[in-house]
């Protein structure tokens, strides 16, 4: 897989684009370090600058607040993860096994397939893990929903979910299936890591889950038992 491959994001996820210089490529590799290591809550641009002996005003000229740089690292993941299906789906014709490789390219780790020099693949992906619903369980929802922030993520759902139609085209929902896997693939590594008890999911010391089992079973269970209506007495 190609290494110097660019991903193109949305204008507004920034005010000046951070791959143009080698300023902006390192904001965007250091705060990916420095989130993985804080966390979101505890992330500051203050302590960015001071981690690349560099000042805040410099980060601000790139990114209007974290929020926004946040909504950046989700998204050019997501276009990421849109890459690599499409890379190693491109010959595959049969739907299910693209519906498979899609899901252990989703619960899989990112390690051996780096994109460009500057980015962390792994630290972003558990960042994903940690941090992917702040970027959209926000009051401001609706209003980054318009400008198209989270474009990239519902091109990404769509994609797949035309996968769920060629395996079955009768089934009603494509979108609420895929969106459930994205999802559930991330809360359930992170009950897998923190909460235990709240999943079968193992994550084992070498970085391997179960987790493509479970959503597999998630998957093809609901493709291939018929959808019955809801009992309107209830």
């Amino acid at each position: 897989m190609s290494a110097t491959i660019r991903i193109e994001l949305n204008e507004k996820l920034f005010l000046r684009d951070p791959e143009q210089t080698e300023l902006g490529r390192t904001i965007v590799k250091e705060s990916i370090r420095l989130i993985d290591e804080l966390g979101f809550e505890h992330f500051t641009f203050k302590k960015l600058a001071q981690h690349m002996a560099s000042t805040e005003a410099s980060v601000y000229r790139y990114f209007e607040n974290k929020h926004k740089l946040l909504l950046y690292l989700i998204s050019w993941y997501w276009n990421w993860l849109d890459y690599r299906i499409s890379y190693h789906t491109h010959h595959v014709a049969n739907p299910s096994e693209k519906l498979r490789t899609f899901i252990r390219i989703l619960a899989g780790s990112h390690g051996s397939e780096p994109l460009v020099a500057n980015v962390d693949v792994n630290a972003l992906a558990r960042i994903v893990v940690q941090e992917a619903s702040k970027a959209y369980l926000t009051k401001e929802v609706d209003t980054d929903n318009k400008a198209g922030l989270f474009k990239d993520y519902k091109s990404l759902c769509h994609k797949v979910a035309l996968i769920v139609l060629e395996i079955n085209p009768a089934y009603p929902f494509p979108h609420a299936l895929v969106s459930t896997l994205f999802e559930t693939a991330r809360k359930h590594l992170f009950f897998a890591q923190h909460l235990p008890s709240l999943t079968e999911v193992k994550l084992e010391s070498t970085g391997k889950t179960n987790l493509a089992d479970f959503l597999s079973h998630l998957a093809f269970s609901s493709l291939s038992n018929p959808v019955s209506s809801a009992d309107s007495s209830l």
